[in-house]
């Protein structure tokens, strides 16, 4: 039977996508490992690889398509012996469609192995389909050929695949005595948990054309969002009308960091006439603040609806700017870290994220944020936390200012203001504290990051 392309969910929140452009037409041979396509989201694009063999029979979705949503059929592929013709005339999905397709981990320039949950997981497990269907396991050729060759019931493996299709992952992990069903539930067990209580509607604003009518026809001009432009919105309102921010806001001397870092940068070895590094003042914020969580650890956590997840590593999302919108890298574990990894790891990330080719593991996780707009000139402000994240630490501008030293004479210091905003949730205002008097002591001690 034929096998069913769907779009695919590059992100758990994901629900329609772009196609780019088709990398193969109709009648190619396909090959398992082959990248057929490229999908754009709203932050990325990336590539969809073939997970079977066969003859690419009819494209159903034209290159260039917006907003394409996820598991519609995009392409069909005739399996081996089957009738191209046939499938291409039918165009219509099999009962069951199992998708011949994987989104690759790689950017879209570059294929490597895609990334796969663990075997039964439940977004790997496709419901089980009625009837004579009931009785059918989809699996890949190779895994079929593997099951036949060691004498392995098919029909007793958890597909890893999508939508449930046994692999030849399955079929090695069965060898080794996993990845086997386990016996049905009971029906008692199985019954669906009591509804949640309705969650209150979202405060929305005036109407498209409410707005429109207080401007004069003509005076503007009109540009409709983008995917990334609508995902920014919908998420950080969500955030705004969902999670409780409380506001921390301390003044950091900056004097000895800067001192610091210029001493460091003299200091770089230079290859081909470049240094091999060139540390920024957001490079030393970026490890300062995760020393701070790794120093407070009750503050490096995330809110859920049962519990709080502690987090065991620092990895420090930081807000790039980018055509139409923002995104945020993340440098995990950064409290160890050397200062000069960081910068070299920031600039990378920084550069391919501006291109659109980051890989969802770089930019979808993390559990804090910095966002520095000190470059622009502003003196401090109040960033919104990004989900699932409990903090993020927005950082203005260093400046000179008057200060009081310690012998209670006047002087001038370079002055950093920096504001931590919290969600209540998880970190309220004396943990919040203790985690940004952290930072500060990093940050105006900075010989204690070299440790």
């Amino acid at each position: 039977m034929p096998i069913n392309i769907l779009m695919p969910a590059l992100s758990p929140t994901m629900e329609k996508g772009n196609l780019a452009k088709w990398l193969k037409k109709e009648g190619d041979k396909i090959k398992s490992g082959d990248i057929l396509a490229e999908i754009e989201t709203d932050k990325a694009t990336m590539e969809v690889e073939a997970v079977d063999d066969g003859i690419l029979a009819k494209i159903m979705v034209p290159d260039g398509t917006q907003d394409v949503p996820v598991n519609q059929i995009i392409a069909m592929i005739a399996s081996e012996g089957e009738d191209v013709a046939g499938v291409k005339a039918g165009g219509a999905a099999p009962k069951v469609a199992a998708p011949a397709a994987v989104v690759s981990a790689a950017p879209a320039q570059g294929a490597s192995p895609p990334s796969t949950p663990a075997a039964g997981s439940p977004s790997q497990v496709a419901a089980p389909p009625a009837g004579d269907d009931a009785r059918r396991v989809f699996a890949s050729p190779l895994a079929k050929r593997m099951a036949k060759e060691f004498g392995i019931d098919l029909s007793a493996i958890v597909g890893s695949g999508p939508h449930g299709r046994v692999v030849e992952r399955d079929i090695k992990a069965a060898q080794s005595g996993g990845g086997v069903k386990a016996a049905p539930e009971t029906k008692a067990a199985s019954q669906p948990a009591a509804a949640a209580a309705p969650k209150p509607a979202m405060a929305s604003g005036p109407s498209e054309e409410a707005i429109k009518k207080l401007f004069a026809p003509g005076s503007y001009e009109e540009i409709p969002h983008d995917g990334m432009r609508k995902t920014i919105a919908r998420r950080l309102t969500e955030s705004k009308q969902t999670v409780p921010h409380f506001y921390l806001t301390v003044d950091c001397n900056l004097d000895a960091l800067l001192a610091l870092r210029e001493q460091i940068n003299a200091a770089a070895p230079v290859s081909d006439g470049k240094p091999a590094y060139k540390l920024s003042v957001n490079d030393m914020v970026i490890k300062a603040w995760a020393m701070a969580l790794r120093a407070v650890p009750d503050a490096n956590a995330s809110w859920t609806e049962n519990s709080m997840l502690k987090h065991k590593h620092a990895d420090v999302g930081v807000a790039v700017s980018i055509p139409g919108g923002l995104i945020t890298p993340i440098i995990r574990d950064a409290c160890h870290k050397t200062l000069s990894t960081i910068s070299n790891e920031m600039k990378d990330l920084a550069a391919r994220a501006k291109n659109r080719k980051l890989k969802p593991e770089e930019y979808q996780g993390g559990s804090t944020a910095v966002s520095n707009l000190g470059m622009f000139g502003v003196k401090d402000f109040s960033a919104v936390i990004n989900p699932p994240h409990a903090t993020i630490l927005a950082v203005g501008a260093g400046e000179k200012r008057p200060v009081v030293k310690a012998d209670g004479t006047l002087g001038v210091a370079t002055v950093m203001s920096v504001t931590l905003s919290t969600d209540h949730r998880a970190v309220d205002g004396a943990l919040g504290a203790e985690a940004i008097s952290a930072f500060k002591k990093y940050i105006e001690n900075p010989m204690g990051m070299l440790v």
